[in-house]
């Protein structure tokens, strides 16, 4: 029970953050190079500094809340945003014309990182959106059972949705 209730969510969210607070703390550590790659994108000169600064608090901060439970969602919807718009400007692959080069690629470099971004977003905007964990054991018994992840919240009961069923209020 204590495995369901507590570990298993925090390593699950730990998991999922993990590398935000480590790159904040390169940020600091490397401000010049982050500095460079802020001014990079299409948005004007001189606004790395202020993006920086933003940048270091979200990823700071924002795993800390999901981790913790306090304002999780709102965390995590900000942290997804925060990856979306990192994709989009500083991973901007469609713009270099070395894809389909052999060996070393810059674009296919972006690529990558892009597409590990918006990993990312899928799994914060679960945390958003508060799906349901299925509890170790059942997971453990039923290892190629599945969620039915397309049913609107409220409309299937939990056994159909987890492969699960909660134990009654009335203690039977």
């Amino acid at each position: 029970m204590w495995v369901n209730l507590y570990f298993i969510p925090i390593a699950i969210r730990v998991c999922l953050v993990v590398l935000f607070p480590f790159s904040a703390l390169d940020k600091i550590v490397f401000w010049k190079d982050a500095i460079a790659q802020a001014d990079s994108s299409f948005l004007p000169r001189r606004s790395g500094p202020p993006l920086l600064i933003a940048a270091i608090v979200v990823e700071a901060a924002a795993p800390f809340c999901i981790v913790f439970g306090w304002h999780d969602r709102l965390a995590a919807f900000v942290l997804a945003l925060f990856c979306i718009v990192t994709a989009i400007l500083y991973h901007p692959f469609w713009k270099l014309h070395d894809f389909w080069k052999s060996g070393n690629s810059v674009a296919r470099s972006h690529f990558w990182d892009f597409l590990k971004n918006f990993g990312l977003v899928g799994g914060l905007l679960l945390v958003v959106f508060a799906t349901q964990l299925a509890p170790a054991d059942v997971v453990a018994r039923r290892p190629l059972s599945s969620t039915t992840v397309y049913t609107p919240a409220g409309i299937a009961p939990p056994s159909a949705v987890s492969g699960w069923s909660r134990p009654r209020s009335d203690g039977h």
